[in-house]
């Protein structure tokens, strides 16, 4: 839409010192002469864009020009990122700040344009839990995402099984996954992932000899929270993968496979078996699974029905054959002549 792109423009030459007529082009994905066109018609709006003429020139605000939008503060700001998973903002306790965030942003609105939060949230919502499940807010949770807001040491207590352990700690981000936090953080020197209610204690860390707390650390600025996450759980799923389970499966079945199962692991076995000589001659195809149990293998291989048939280990393989038998009709009683 134009008014946003109009919008954007502004941000963007309020952000840097000018930009020529090719790096906004390529920003807001148009022409130049599209730019050229936005440029005026800002100009008659009011805004004050001055076009710089020449090889090095370009354009930019001059008198100092802000938009009523840069009215945010920093943890209004941050909170704003977040505002489409209001759950996440009450548990972390950042509802006020994201609401006063709101209220700016449609405060610097023009007036037809004010519903528009409300038309959003009546179109979009995101429900973080993952069903049959109460979620539980940690109690400490939003002490802790202060200290990953304002980058401080923590020393935390984390219950490891059943032993409690203490830990110096630099949180470097939380993440929700099906309605359980998560916390990123740094120690001794490497990223670790915790649990975040299974801390049973968090204070912020001791600076050392002098007694003060409150320490901030220093961000690695190359740390990738989105990156990070993707890879620690690609190597957690890896690692529950201990057992192994061989079987045949049916077109239907090679297709059903990745959506009943772990899916990097069914595609990673199916891509192998193909590799190595692909379906028989009766058109199925045999796999070997990694699988994390086989108790969670009999219960998410069962959803396969008469897709798949389990060739090895010999106890799985027994236990679908009974549950087979269970499910075979029984025949009904021939009735005697009278």
């Amino acid at each position: 839409m134009r008014a946003a792109r109009l919008i954007k423009m502004v941000l963007l030459l309020q952000t840097r010192p000018s930009m020529t007529g090719a790096e906004l082009a390529r920003e807001l994905e148009v022409s130049e002469r599209t730019v050229a066109r936005d440029v005026l018609s800002l100009s008659e709006a009011g805004v004050p864009v001055y076009a710089d003429r020449g090889r090095a020139g370009g354009y930019r605000l001059i008198g100092g020009y802000r938009t009523r939008l840069t009215g945010l503060g920093r943890s209004e700001a941050e909170a704003l990122f977040l505002s489409g998973v209001p759950s996440a903002l009450r548990e972390m306790g950042l509802a006020d700040a994201a609401s006063a965030a709101r209220l700016k942003v449609s405060a610097a609105l023009l007036p037809e344009l004010r519903d528009a939060a409300t038309g959003v949230t009546q179109r979009f919502h995101l429900d973080a839990p993952a069903w049959y499940q109460e979620p539980e807010t940690p109690a400490l949770l939003p002490g802790i995402a202060d200290a990953v807001w304002d980058d401080l040491r923590i020393t935390a207590r984390y219950l490891r099984k059943d032993t409690e352990v203490e830990r110096e700690l630099e949180p470097y981000g939380l993440v929700l996954k099906a309605g359980v936090w998560y916390l990123a953080a740094r120690t001794e020197g490497d990223y670790r992932v915790y649990r975040v209610d299974r801390f049973t204690a968090v204070a912020p860390g001791d600076t050392g000899d002098t007694g003060d707390t409150g320490e901030r650390f220093t961000r690695d600025t190359s740390f990738d929270l989105p990156a990070f996450w993707a890879e620690r759980a690609a190597q957690f799923a890896r690692s529950i993968l201990r057992e192994q389970v061989t079987l045949r499966l049916s077109p239907a079945g090679v297709r059903q496979l990745p959506y009943v199962t772990e899916r990097a692991a069914a595609r990673e076995a199916i891509a192998q078996a193909q590799a190595a000589g692909g379906p028989d001659e009766q058109g199925r195809l045999t796999v070997t699974l990694a699988v994390e149990s086989a108790d969670v293998a009999y219960a998410q291989l069962l959803a396969l029905g008469p897709e798949g048939e389990i060739l090895a280990p010999p106890e799985l393989r027994a236990r679908f054959t009974s549950a087979a038998r269970r499910r075979r009709p029984r025949a009904a009683p021939m009735s005697r002549a009278g």
